[in-house]
């Protein structure tokens, strides 16, 4: 067999692998982002790790609904180092890892979700989530877009970082002030989390 012909088999097998994995994966590592004194953006008394965290655990509640076994980095306000995130994720095999964040810019007019990704196997799995998230919530989509974040891409599964809206935005955290939004949100992960995994 020449290198060529070994170079696209070993690609070939590494595509099947990856689409065999999103098939097979059986636990979520949910990531609420910040905590602690790392409040993440605020805007008056709207703290990200408040909105994060309750994102997250309303995501497991829905993820073990469905089946899925989860995995917390945090489940109450305290702070964890992003190598503590990645190293209790990676302890998982047969999984995904998902981080909820929510958006801050000095640009009070920008507003959407967004779901960052930072290899070929995350893709897939941002692409889902997103169109879920604009279908459940009904918001401007700011895209799956590629992003070097140090969790997404230290994590050695399918990896995504979603970001909930900006609380920069006025509309919007009224909107992300509301129980029915943060759920709309841990929905519109869910059902891309279950569109990912069937499309295996």
């Amino acid at each position: 067999m020449s290198f060529l012909s070994r170079i696209s088999t070993l690609a070939l097998a590494g595509f099947f692998c990856s689409l065999a994995h999103a098939a097979n994966f059986r636990t979520v590592v949910i990531d609420p982002g910040h905590g602690g004194h790392d409040n993440g953006g605020q805007w008056g008394k709207v703290y990200e790790k408040h909105l994060a965290l309750d994102t997250a655990v309303r995501l497991e509640r829905s993820l073990r609904t469905m089946g899925y076994q989860t995995v917390m980095t945090r489940r109450s306000d305290y702070f964890v180092s992003l190598p503590q995130r990645v190293a209790l994720a990676n302890r998982y095999r047969n999984a995904i890892y998902v981080s909820i964040h929510f958006n801050y810019t000095w640009k009070q007019q920008v507003s959407g979700l967004e779901t960052f990704y930072y290899n070929k196997a995350g893709q897939r799995l941002a692409g889902y989530v997103q169109n879920s998230l604009v279908r459940q919530t009904r918001t401007v989509d700011r895209k799956a877009k590629f992003a070097r974040f140090y969790v997404i891409r230290n994590t050695k599964m399918p990896s995504i970082l979603v970001e909930g809206g900006f609380v920069s935005n006025q509309a919007e955290r009224n909107r992300m002030k509301s129980g029915y939004f943060r759920e709309a949100i841990a929905r519109g992960i869910a059902e891309g989390i279950q569109r990912y995994r069937r499309s295996g």
